[in-house]
């Protein structure tokens, strides 16, 4: 189970190395790369789910929220990554990314009335601030092009949407049917972007052996891969302690892109990721083991005052 749910880490933390090296190849055209990523990815989805009897059919009222799901991921998702990916660089568009676990409570929060909890709440602030930390030098001036930001941020915002409406089909679909459908919509929709934006460009230009291999690769293993390895570890492990190996992410996006790409972080980068990831922790806790730490604090300290725990009779 823990092999299966870091590899899904590895796999989607190489995925911001891979944007890159296609784009060095083949050019900044992210439509061309999304489109072809998803419909590689439908390709190995379609065939897998109906022989495994996985994939169901959909209820006619239920299709406008398919629509809805697939047009906040992966239409405006991809839209966001892909092309902010173009103007900042792997490890930070990584350290964005990973705040998404802290705002997927505000879309629980708003849409389905969920309890959103101090240490979430507390966790999205710091995060806030290390990610800060990331994008500025230590003259405090931004290191990053703002709209490269934005986008990434519109990615992180497109996920509430997303989280809002993949809470609804869950429960009446199983993962295999939601994700086929969701990438084929996703298609769809990229599809009139590809043909007025860069289908010229994709007529004329020469598309090398390593471009190719990348699509594949990211379509093989981050977007299908990843997301197989990911749901069987979430049977075993739970969405809780599945979701915790998110955090993970940007640290392996780093060192990748430092042995890759020759990227380099400065000091105050590396504390402002160590900041988010510290906030992103802290959000994971719920009330049980806020609970649970301060029952421990509680008997450290009895411990500590009169040599004995809080648990032992006098």
């Amino acid at each position: 189970m823990y092999a299966a749910v870091i590899l899904a880490q590895v796999f989607w933390a190489l995925t911001f190395i891979w944007y890159k090296q296609f784009y060095q190849v083949y050019g900044a055209y992210p439509i061309t790369l999304v489109f072809f990523r998803l419909l590689i990815s439908l390709l190995m989805l379609i065939p897998v789910s109906y022989f495994l009897g996985k994939l169901e059919k959909i209820k006619a009222g239920d299709l406008k929220l398919f629509f809805i799901l697939a047009f906040f991921e992966p239409l405006m998702y991809f839209i966001g990554e892909s092309i902010g990916v173009t103007m900042i660089s792997s490890s930070v568009a990584s350290v964005i990314i990973s705040t998404i676990p802290l705002f997927t409570p505000i879309s629980a929060y708003l849409f389905h009335k969920e309890y959103l909890t101090r240490a979430s709440f507390a966790g999205i602030v710091i995060s806030i601030l290390g990610v800060l930390l990331v994008l500025v030098n230590k003259d405090f001036q931004l290191v990053a092009r703002p709209l490269g930001v934005l986008l990434m941020f519109l990615a992180v915002a497109s996920t509430m949407g997303y989280s809002a409406v993949i809470k609804t089909l869950t429960s009446r679909y199983n993962v295999f049917t939601i994700t086929t459908y969701q990438n084929t919509i996703g298609a769809l929709f990229f599809l009139p972007l590809f043909v007025f934006f860069e289908g010229d460009h994709f007529m004329i230009a020469p598309i090398s052996g390593r471009a190719i291999m990348l699509v594949l690769l990211m379509s093989v293993f981050a977007s299908t891969l990843a997301f197989l390895l990911f749901s069987y570890s979430i049977r075993g492990l739970g969405i809780n302690k599945a979701t915790v190996f998110n955090n993970a992410i940007p640290v392996i996006t780093t060192i990748l892109a430092i042995i890759i790409l020759h990227e380099r972080l400065t000091l105050l980068q590396f504390v402002g990721m160590s900041i988010v990831i510290g906030g992103l922790l802290l959000s994971q806790l719920n009330q049980g083991h806020m609970k649970t730490m301060k029952g421990i604090m509680k008997n450290g300290y009895n411990l500590a005052r009169t040599g004995k725990s809080s648990g032992e009779s006098h």
